[in-house]
């Protein structure tokens, strides 16, 4: 056992005595369901801060300390609280620095839903961007702090290019792929944007920008042409956002109970509430639904936790995953939540085998989250049908593979390589030169069997003919809206619509809620003592919170591809994008 370990299980062991100790009772106690006092006339706060985990951290701690609300329990809370006689009106507070735009629809999506309820919504802002104001965009009452500033001007889209960077240090990136906007590899080998990646990245954000356009227009009562004219003009401070009819009324947060629908409430924390027992009785159940997280990069093996790359979907864990749904009668549905730009062309194949195997099965419904493409979207295409947000990234049907060569750096640092070597093309990945031209054509033929592969899973999945999903690949990304219109989604919607359609393809009744089975399961005590912070590489899921920084997810996003590198295996992957 290394000491690093021993170190790890330690802790562990420390932290369980802790648990079942004399003075443990204490962490019990709040680790147990909280008894929530719900005042007869409730204002709910709930905090949006984007963007969300999608599943719960694996780590010890998370057991213990409470850490930010997934998504799903963030649009729990808001569907329990519109249920609640006791919930008079909502209050939200949104924070999204460095969200993308599927989890800040579903989360609009779910307030418009509150609405109807006929109960009222305040939006408080201390200062918001594009993404607070959005999801502001959708309450009744929006109040921003006098001294608060709206920047809105507009949206722009950035993407990293380390080809400078690369030659500087002698490495030399020696990529290929199939696809005429698989741009993934150009973070490496351009220094700027191609004509073909500035075409789909200026496609993205203006689609993007018309979707926000289009909510503040309907959620701020004006014309599309007004909206986009008002948030042009930014950024504003109080007195002119209120002017441009973008903000109410200015405010202090303690003044908001002073007047409109908040007064003679009490307020009640979001999260708190989310935490205790529904009020009334539970609606019936009608029947079982699994709900598999696919979550990450897609790597063979185990799945597993790795900073700086983050989650990793591992192809041996989930297709366990899917064998126990698969053979459990008492699951009618499947659904797959997909949040992950794709990886290994070679898992992602086998994942696709075992989603086919499960959909002759029972109905399996793919959700996808804020990022569903490449690899993600092979996924996918094997499900009965699949639902996207309008801003889902989704599509980049593509292949590419390559090394970096490091010859180079070593020559700048003194340091020499030679080699002795049998058969012709052993050293066809050598980091140490580039490919030969028969090794590089080799590398072209694989690349381009592994694209027509992918075609065909698609084309079978989609129901269309292999010539007309290509003209739509070519490794290109499509927002969800745009994957609609050329048929590579089904339905656009969020994970509630996924469970609707899931319930129909089920023929489960409508009208009663489902039990939903979700994968990754809790962690058992041995997970626990085994690995107690639910990590490969030693590098624990607490520093996932770091990772969730705009600035440290800019680096970190275009530098996780380098680990994704074996020998000759094709991948199948999402180049950077990071909208402001």
């Amino acid at each position: 056992m290394s000491r690093r370990r021993g170190v790890l299980l330690v802790l562990a062991f420390i932290t369980i005595a802790v648990l079942v100790s004399g003075g443990g009772l204490l962490v019990l106690a709040a680790l147990s369901t909280p008894q929530v006092s719900v005042p007869e006339r409730a204002t709910l706060s709930l905090r949006l801060d984007a963007p969300f985990s999608e599943i719960d951290p694996p780590d010890v701690l998370s057991q213990i300390i409470p850490r930010s609300s997934t998504l799903r329990a963030t649009l729990d809370v808001i569907r329990k609280a519109k249920a609640d006689a006791r919930v008079r009106t909502l209050v939200i507070r949104p924070s999204a620095s460095g969200a993308l735009w599927a989890q800040l629809q579903e989360v609009r999506a779910a307030i418009e839903d509150f609405k109807t309820s006929k109960k009222p919504v305040t939006a408080f802002l201390e200062s918001a961007g594009a993404a607070e104001y959005y999801l502001a965009s959708a309450a009744d009452r929006i109040v921003l702090m006098p001294a608060g500033q709206l920047d809105v001007t507009g949206l722009a889209s950035y993407e990293l290019f380390f080809r400078q960077a690369l030659d500087k240090i002698g490495v030399y990136p020696d990529l290929l792929h199939v696809g005429e906007y698989k741009t993934a590899s150009n973070t490496f080998t351009e220094r700027g944007f191609t004509p073909a990646h500035r075409e789909m990245s200026q496609s993205l954000n203006r689609d993007w920008y018309e979707q926000i356009v289009r909510a503040v227009a309907q959620g701020r009562t004006l014309s599309e042409a007004e909206a986009r004219s008002a948030l042009e003009r930014g950024p504003y401070m109080g007195e002119g956002a209120v002017k441009a009819r973008l903000v109410d009324e200015l405010g202090y947060e303690d003044q908001l109970d002073d007047r409109g629908p908040m007064l003679g409430t009490q307020s009640i924390d979001g999260e708190q509430y989310g935490k205790g027992a529904p009020a009334g009785e539970r609606r019936e159940v009608g029947g079982r639904i699994a709900l598999l997280y696919a979550i990450g990069t897609i790597a063979s093996g185990k799945s597993s936790f790795d900073a700086p790359s983050g989650a990793v979907i591992g192809s041996d864990t989930f297709n366990q995953w899917l064998r126990k749904v698969r053979v459990d009668p008492g699951i009618r549905a499947v659904i797959i939540r997909i949040d992950s730009p794709g990886g290994s062309a070679i898992a992602s194949e086998v994942i696709w085998r075992e989603i086919m195997l499960t959909r002759d099965v029972k109905p399996v419904i793919v959700s996808m989250g804020d990022v569903a493409a490449s690899g993600g979207y092979y996924m996918a295409a094997a499900a009965d049908a699949i639902v996207a947000d309008p801003g889902t990234l989704t599509g980049s049907i593509g292949v590419l593979t390559g090394k970096f060569v490091l010859r180079g750096t070593l020559d700048k640092i003194g340091i020499g390589v030679d080699a002795v070597s049998d058969g012709t093309f052993a050293q066809m990945n050598s980091p140490f030169r580039p490919f030969s031209p028969e090794e590089r054509r080799r590398v072209e033929d694989q690349l381009q069997a592994t694209y027509e592969l992918f075609l065909k899973r698609v084309a079978d999945g989609r129901r269309q003919a292999t010539t007309k999903i290509d003209a739509v690949a070519q490794g290109r990304v499509w927002t969800g809206r745009q994957a609609r219109e050329i048929g590579l989604v089904d339905e656009l919607g969020g994970l509630a619509d996924a469970v609707r359609l899931a319930k129909q393809r089920a023929k489960l009744d409508a009208a009663k809620d489902v039990d939903l089975v979700i994968y990754p399961p809790r962690r058992t005590l041995y997970d626990l003592i085994s690995n107690p912070f639910g990590v490969s590489g030693g590098a624990s899921a607490a520093v996932d919170a770091l990772f969730r920084r705009p600035d440290v997810r800019m680096i970190q996003s275009a530098t996780s591809m380098l680990n994704l590198f074996r020998r000759g295996e094709p991948l199948a992957i999402l180049p950077n994008v990071f909208v402001h």
